[in-house]
């Protein structure tokens, strides 16, 4: 398929635990970098997409100066999968006139009272089934995942420690990175644990932040400042259960992985998996990113941990992954900001962290069922 779309622009506001600013005020400072950073003007733009109904659409386009909003819309999948899944409605939009370029934001505060622990809080099936007896919470569920798999398959402290480790490296060479430390696999086997056997090295960030990008025609794109990131493949999915079900009551436990979206999306760049330079992969917990690349097919199911071993996934091997420390170490803004490392590494923009003659990179995210694979190449 001869891809027609790309991202122009990407922006991100400064991450921080406890933002003074709030989540309007960090939604448009993106979309207003992102703007510039593309070489559009603001009145140039006349869509958005956003993974959330707040801020509302009318309060961003006014706040960046967008002179027309034409196509308005929310993507209905789940962040992370929300933010990569936008992208297939900004090409839609495009494609069928409503939009000649599209503004595409989500931002979140995760340091708001409960954190990421309230997102469950008000399930009533989770309330009365499943916190009573303990079992709730992020970290506990992909524990008991990470227990499951290592009673199928085996799986080793310092292979979950290689991906902990490796990201820590990537950030210690990304301005604005939460946690830019690295740290060693000693410090990592050393660090306590929040849910065996995942240590709190295992686990995402809490982030207030935003970020944003630009979805244009490919056409329009060679026509601007920068060099455009070509969107060669995109598609999104959804396994069949709910929310509640995903990752604790789920018939298929340690499937939480793109599946068939990854398929296609690799199907629609006309791209091999060898083919990939590098790969920005949903990191909620260390874990996650184990079963993803089983999904994607990098590796056969079991084999992940000892894919990931030895420092495949960091600066200078096989497979760079989350080059920017992803949501372990960079910020956990769930989803877009694996999209925005994406498109500066086909730039040649990440100095240290540059990944060297990259040219096919690929981002796979999910929020609880859904998820979504995108591919994006440099113009060739």
């Amino acid at each position: 398929m001869t891809p027609r779309f790309a991202i122009v622009g990407v922006g991100e506001t400064e991450f921080k635990r406890g933002h003074p600013l709030g989540l309007d005020a960090l939604v448009v400072q993106a979309a207003r970098r992102a703007i510039t950073d593309s070489g559009l003007s603001a009145g140039q733009i006349d869509g958005i997409v956003t993974s959330d109904s707040h801020p509302p659409h009318d309060e961003i386009a006014l706040a960046v100066g967008m002179a027309s909003r034409r196509f308005s819309a929310i993507s209905p999948l789940i962040p992370g999968a929300g933010p990569v899944a936008a992208i297939v409605q900004a090409q839609l939009a495009i494609d069928a006139g409503l939009a000649s370029s599209v503004l595409v934001t989500y931002g979140t505060q995760t340091s708001s009272p409960g954190g990421p622990y309230a997102y469950h809080a008000a399930d009533p099936l989770k309330a009365d089934l499943e916190m009573p007896v303990g079992y709730y919470g992020q970290p506990l569920y992909f524990a008991a995942i990470a227990q499951r798999y290592k009673h199928e398959y085996g799986l080793e402290p310092e292979q979950l420690g290689s991906l902990a480790v490796a990201q820590r490296q990537w950030a210690s060479m990304t301005p604005g990175a939460q946690k830019p430390v690295p740290i060693s696999m000693q410090e990592y086997l050393h660090a306590p644990y929040v849910a065996e056997p995942l240590r709190n090295l295992d686990c995402c960030l809490i982030s207030d932040g935003a970020a944003a990008y630009i979805v244009t025609s490919l056409e329009r794109a060679r026509d601007l400042p920068r060099k455009p990131a070509v969107i060669a493949g995109v598609a999104a999915g959804s396994n069949p259960w709910t929310l509640t079900e995903m990752f604790t009551q789920s018939p298929r436990f340690l499937d939480i992985g793109p599946g068939d979206a990854g398929r296609r999306a690799l199907e629609q760049a006309e791209v091999a998996l060898q083919d990939v330079d590098f790969a920005e992969i949903y990191d909620c917990f260390t874990m996650s990113i184990v079963l993803q690349l089983e999904s994607l097919g990098f590796c056969a199911p079991g084999e992940g941990g000892s894919f990931v071993a030895g420092g495949r996934t960091g600066p200078g091997g096989s497979l760079p992954i989350n080059t920017h420390g992803g949501h372990l170490s960079h910020a956990y803004i769930p989803g877009i900001t694996h999209v925005v490392e994406a498109v500066r590494q086909l730039r040649g923009e990440r100095g240290r962290a540059q990944v060297e003659g990259a040219q096919v990179g690929l981002v796979s995210v999910f929020g609880g069922p859904d998820h979504a694979t995108l591919i994006l190449t440099a113009d060739r």
